[in-house]
């Protein structure tokens, strides 16, 4: 346990410290999102990092934040019966470090380092959006699109998606976009850790002007 081979005393440590940092909390929602936990939350310190989990199909879910300070969690834990949505919240001290995005999904090499920039995440989109709508508001607003990857379906009260996009500028422009209505949602916006790694067609995004 916590050992992880070569550094595992050292990585041991900063877990500990993280975990300090980081709070539990329960009792929430599943309407709530990511962003509207860490707003609820942001008058307490500085959010690094804010992770809702549990099954989306489920009434409730909870989630974990991480702060830059210990001090912060302090004042979070003065939140619990705080409402967010229709429930009161209930705030813990975390046991547990917030888990990092799978390794293996990291960008391997410069060329997924470089595709990554030009990726964002984007949450909380409508279910009866097509693929379609999403590329044209993104290319209609931000610039081409080289990959869609569409996630979710019917079951999901909202859909996810990774967009890269041709040029970085036009990813940066594609964070401007968050709180523009999609549909009847409105969307949420971020840097994706991740690039769309995918030999798969119905990703790729065709451009051509004739039939080949």
């Amino acid at each position: 346990r916590g050992g992880r081979g070569r550094g595992g005393a050292t990585n041991q440590k900063n877990d500990a410290a993280t975990v300090r940092r980081t709070i539990y909390i329960a009792d929430i929602n599943s309407q709530v999102t990511e962003e509207q936990l860490a707003v609820h939350f942001q008058d307490c310190g500085t959010v690094v990092d804010c992770r809702v989990c549990g099954d989306p199909n489920s009434a409730m879910r909870f989630a974990f934040i991480e702060f830059t300070e210990e001090q912060a969690v302090q004042k979070a834990l003065g939140k619990t019966g705080t409402m967010l949505g229709p429930c009161p919240l209930r705030v813990l001290r975390s046991r547990t470090a917030i888990v990092p995005v799978n390794n293996d999904l990291l960008p391997r090499d410069h060329n997924e380092r470089e595709s990554c920039v030009r990726t964002v995440y984007a949450t909380n989109i409508d279910k009866k959006v097509e693929r379609s709508d999403v590329l044209a508001f993104f290319e209609g607003l931000c610039g081409k699109v080289t990959k869609l990857r569409l996630l979710g379906d019917y079951q999901h009260p909202s859909r996810i998606a990774f967009v890269e996009f041709e040029h970085a500028e036009a990813a940066v422009a594609a964070l401007n976009c968050s709180g523009a209505l999609l549909g009847s949602l409105p969307i949420r916006v971020s840097p994706s850790k991740t690039p769309v790694r995918s030999e798969r067609r119905e990703d790729a995004v065709e451009h051509s002007n004739g039939h080949s």
